[in-house]
């Protein structure tokens, strides 16, 4: 069997470590790309044990010829396009650093790919941000996007660039539009390590805990298996987006509720709802239907809320 190349961008972060991971154990040759992949301490991959079995070279993905070189080098069988800002809070602070990271990003790698005839399946990384607010009708892969931030306008972008690159040129691309997923490996910016480091520490220390808006619902799964459906996308013959999620949805207030009660807290005892971290526009309600990909890829989510509630305590504990 001759051994596959995959190019992970943004193999730094949380994503991009757990499907570096998951790929070596099928065996495939994983190179990753930072933006100065000398200076880069890839933490992620350390945590995760795999630093010296992943090859790192640099790449700008705002800059095309960066992108094409990286192409070049690494002549990959699959590239999973996981680079960019992250953050949707940090997106109204720093919309055209989002907008740029992200929706150009995404289109230098795709005419990258198309200028020097690379033949590599092609995942970009969607969002369900792009839906906005699902109401009670979980959304597919034909909800129409209503973004509602700037990291959401930005993922709307790039989800139609890759779109066109497959209708128009033949790529072999497509997009996972998945649902919030949660790791030990998020940062603090992120509400549900904010949550569940702060309750541990009042476990230990006492205080209070500042958050925003208790009342947003979300739908909430587990990164590390998530990763297994990105890989499944670029394994169908034809090339489809997929919705990837747990189809379930509960608010702010109950995930910390949760999380409090875990560790035997009252969460009425600690938290402060402050009015000056919420967001300038929101999402109150997110919910996905991963009916497709549990038809056409044979995944489903195996972990919900409660679950990952108890695994991100257990790894925060164990720091």
């Amino acid at each position: 069997m001759i051994r596959k190349t995959a190019l992970i961008c943004g193999v730094s972060g949380q994503d991009g470590a757990y499907l570096a991971r998951f790929l070596l154990g099928k065996g495939y040759r994983v190179i990753g790309t930072s933006r100065d992949a000398a200076n880069n301490a890839f933490g992620n991959l350390r945590a995760l044990e795999i630093l010296d079995r992943v090859e790192n070279i640099s790449m700008s993905h705002v800059d095309f010829r960066s992108v094409a070189q990286a192409i070049m080098t690494a002549e990959p069988d699959e590239v999973y396009n996981l680079a960019g800002q992250s953050s949707v809070g940090l997106s109204f602070e720093q919309p055209v650093e989002t907008l740029d990271s992200v929706a150009v990003g995404t289109i230098n790698l795709l005419e990258a790919i198309r200028f020097t005839g690379s033949k590599a399946r092609v995942y970009q990384a969607g969002s369900s941000e792009c839906f906005g607010d699902t109401g009670t009708e979980p959304a597919n892969e034909d909800t129409p996007f209503r973004p509602r931030s700037p990291y959401a306008t930005a993922k709307a972008a790039a989800h139609w660039t890759v779109a066109n690159y497959r209708d128009s040129y033949g790529l072999h691309a497509c997009s996972g539009i998945l649902f919030n997923h949660e790791s030990p490996l998020r940062p603090e910016r992120f509400v549900t390590r904010k949550i569940v480091s702060g309750a541990v520490r009042i476990s230990r220390e006492g205080g209070e805990l500042h958050l925003g808006d208790l009342g947003v619902h979300r739908d909430w799964g587990w990164a590390p298996e998530y990763v297994d459906a990105m890989w499944r996308m670029l394994q169908m013959d034809t090339p489809k987006d997929y919705v990837v999620a747990t189809g379930q949805s509960h608010s702010l207030r109950d995930f910390c509720a949760a999380v409090f009660a875990e560790l035997d807290l009252e969460m009425g005892n600690h938290v402060i709802s402050d009015a000056g971290l919420r967001r300038p526009s929101d999402i109150t309600m997110s919910v996905g239907d991963p009916s497709r990909a549990r038809t056409e890829l044979d995944w489903s989510a195996e972990h919900a809320m409660e679950s990952v509630i108890r695994q991100l305590i257990a790894a925060e504990l164990a720091t």
